[in-house]
């Protein structure tokens, strides 16, 4: 079998230091703002041009986190409750052969960084910090929306959004510009499915924030906030 090697043109600078806490698709929280940073040698604007005509821009990616040396033909989606199994190519689990993720983002615009070159910023991406990208591509509308499309599952899976109650004292602790994403990040509840204890404390890094909370029933409260 042949073998074939790739390496990443970029990498995704996020508020996300960890795993935890990352929207579970793209484009669920959309005030969420990141930067693609290309490596030195992709650093080319000729790359990017005609960039500026599309909308929204595929996004193939490493869910480097979670490379093993197997895979599983089946895998526990988290919105099933992660005991119910399904196979692996029909799920977007990260546990996959190859580790590819596949997401849609927002185009907001290029910026040319007198370091850095081109840097693209997106929006809605739900991508760890440091993710390796491997190509970008332009959302096409005629060819990839279809609104008639079933969606398997995840049409029964039920909706996660939580309510969140975030004192302003603590609010304010955060930069303006991020107040609205963190509590969007909050609503779609970053809780594994499985663990529903009301009387735990759970904390999400969140740019350069750990913000700790608890949920009962249907109501998250941040409880504090503290710098990492």
């Amino acid at each position: 079998m042949n073998q074939i090697s790739i390496q990443p043109i970029a990498h995704m600078h996020s508020d996300f230091p960890t795993k935890f806490g990352i929207p579970r698709q793209s484009n669920l929280v959309e005030n969420l703002r990141s930067t693609i940073v290309f490596e030195p040698q992709y650093r080319n604007a000729d790359a990017l041009r005609g960039i500026e005509g599309f909308s929204y821009l595929w996004i193939i990616w490493q869910f480097s986190e979670a490379v093993r040396t197997k895979w599983s033909p089946t895998v526990r989606p988290p919105r099933l409750g992660g005991n119910t199994r399904m196979g692996v190519f029909a799920t977007r689990s990260p546990f996959r052969p190859n580790n590819l993720g596949l997401s849609c983002v927002k185009f907001e615009g290029v910026e040319i960084d007198p370091e850095l070159g081109p840097l693209i910023h997106v929006s809605g991406a739900d991508l760890m910090d440091g993710t390796p990208i491997f190509d970008i591509k332009p959302y096409i509308p005629y060819a990839d929306s279809h609104p008639e499309a079933l969606g398997g599952f995840t049409d029964t899976a039920g909706s996660f959004l939580l309510q969140v109650d975030f004192p302003k004292n603590l609010l304010e602790l955060l930069p303006e510009e991020k107040r609205d994403a963190v509590i969007g990040v909050l609503s779609h509840d970053p809780r594994p499915s499985y663990q529903r204890n009301p009387d735990r404390v759970y904390g999400l890094p969140f740019a350069g924030f750990d913000i700790r909370f608890r949920v009962t029933d249907n109501m998250l409260t941040v409880c504090e906030v503290l710098p990492l």
